[in-house]
């Protein structure tokens, strides 16, 4: 069995904490069974280990994902990247052909697609394993999890079942219903109808199939170089609505999609996290902070504070579905980022009256990692060093440097550095253009 993760989003529902690169599902909020906190994709490949059920994990993301997915999931997971973003299709598409012209697993394989972050139990992964078998004894070339309603909702499509095949608890599907509104999803639940969860099974031969009607080739690169041929759509539309066989397993157990702050703060350990003062009067508060200056609360009611680089919110926690509307008007880069190699935050921004800029970053390099051999045309950068120990190189030249290093690297100058042991600097851009894309990268053997 292979499992490909789906993992998207811009994150914007969870701002200030979420933002364009790091999504709801990477925030390390959860409490891990250990004491540690984890993120949601953490917790679920973590259940997906525990449970045994799979032989191998692939995960569909955008490249903009891509760092933080090796950062908090480790290298040994394969992370296949679109080279746009145009819908779960596409990316379902694509990671089915790394598995068959990339890693070469058989047309018979069992491929399971799924969310990597729904909030969910063991009896949510026993399922994944009847719906896996439900396609090797071939009840159906399609199956899906079907989640017990719990109540109507606008927020999820749903699939009506039929028959039960053989008694088994998997029925055939008869429809899906994309969103309905409320009335109508109070008469689909009449009917027995269940949330569609998002999970699918096939045989990784169904998919090739599929993907081979639309670029007929059998190499990955050409599929990838290819990529913007699929049809814009979602695999609900796509493939789940127009199979011909096609049947549900429903789950009854515990499942919750943690996409707003009044949800994901049900499933907190802690009413405060970081820097928080809280007095006992206080009813119903979480406050998760990120920054170094403390916060306060005395006295406050149902609320959910949040602080971090990108910004701060106080929100009526019933009214913290509603983010998403106002955070989409700010219009500034992020603010935190996670790397394969560490981390960086923001820490101050400038602009002067003859144009010129300043940003200041506090950046965090993992032991054994490093920075690409890189050059800026457009910026010179301050590097300070406050803690650790690491090689530099400047134009080929390498030198060690540790606390108290200061180091000036002018525009045109070709520079990388590397954790000996943990690193931690500020690094001050200054220059009329200050951007991300400002970057030209060399390779270097360390």
């Amino acid at each position: 069995m292979q499992i490909i993760l789906l993992s998207g989003g811009s994150g914007k529902r969870l701002w200030p904490l979420s933002n364009n690169t790091r999504s709801k599902q990477f925030i390390k909020l959860l409490t891990a069974p250990d004491g540690s906190k984890e993120s949601m994709v953490q917790r679920v490949v973590r259940q997906l280990r525990e449970t045994g059920i799979c032989d191998s994990i692939t995960v569909a993301t955008s490249q903009s994902q891509r760092d933080i997915i090796i950062n908090q999931l480790g290298e040994e997971i394969p992370v296949v990247t679109e080279p746009e973003r145009r819908d779960t299709f596409p990316a379902i598409a694509l990671a089915s052909s790394y598995l068959a012209y990339k890693r070469k697993c058989s047309t018979d394989e069992i491929i399971i697609v799924m969310p990597c972050d729904p909030y969910t139990e063991t009896g949510y992964f026993e399922t994944i394993r009847r719906i896996a078998d439900a396609v090797k004894n071939n009840v159906a070339e399609l199956v899906l999890m079907g989640i017990n309603p719990t109540y109507p909702s606008a927020k999820y499509g749903y699939v009506v079942p039929v028959n039960d095949v053989q008694n088994k608890g998997i029925f055939q599907v008869s429809r899906f219903t994309e969103k309905p509104d409320m009335i109508t999803a109070e008469k689909l639940i009449s009917e027995g109808a269940f949330w569609n969860g998002g999970v699918f099974a096939f045989r990784l031969g169904y998919m090739t199939d599929i993907v081979t009607r639309h670029i007929k080739t059998d190499t990955f690169s050409e599929i990838r170089s290819r990529y913007g041929e699929f049809p814009k759509i979602s695999f609900d539309y796509e493939v789940a609505e127009k199979a011909q066989s096609v049947a549900v397993v429903p789950f009854a157990g515990e499942w919750k999609d943690l996409g707003t702050w009044n949800t994901l703060t049900d499933e907190l350990s802690e009413h405060t996290m970081g820097n928080v003062v809280m007095d006992e009067e206080s009813e119903n508060t979480h406050v998760i902070n990120e920054l170094g200056l403390p916060i306060m609360c005395i006295g406050t009611r149902n609320l959910v504070i949040a602080a971090s680089n990108d910004g701060i919110l106080i929100s009526d926690k019933d009214k913290s579905e509603n983010i998403k509307t106002y955070a989409d008007c700010l219009q500034h880069r992020p603010m935190f980022e996670e790397r394969r190699w560490g981390e960086y935050k923001v820490v101050d921004t400038a602009e002067f009256s003859d144009g010129y800029k300043s940003l200041t970053k506090q950046l965090k390099i993992k032991s054994g990692k490093s920075i690409s051999y890189q050059v800026h045309r457009h910026r010179d950068e301050v590097w300070t060093f406050i803690d650790g120990e690491g090689e530099l190189v400047l134009d080929d030249i390498r030198s060690v440097i540790s606390r108290g290093d200061t180091i000036t690297i002018k525009k045109g100058v070709k520079h990388a550095v590397r954790a000996i042991s943990e690193l931690t600097f500020i690094e001050v851009q200054s220059g009329n253009l200050l951007a991300e894309e400002d970057i030209e990268q060399f390779d270097y053997k360390w």
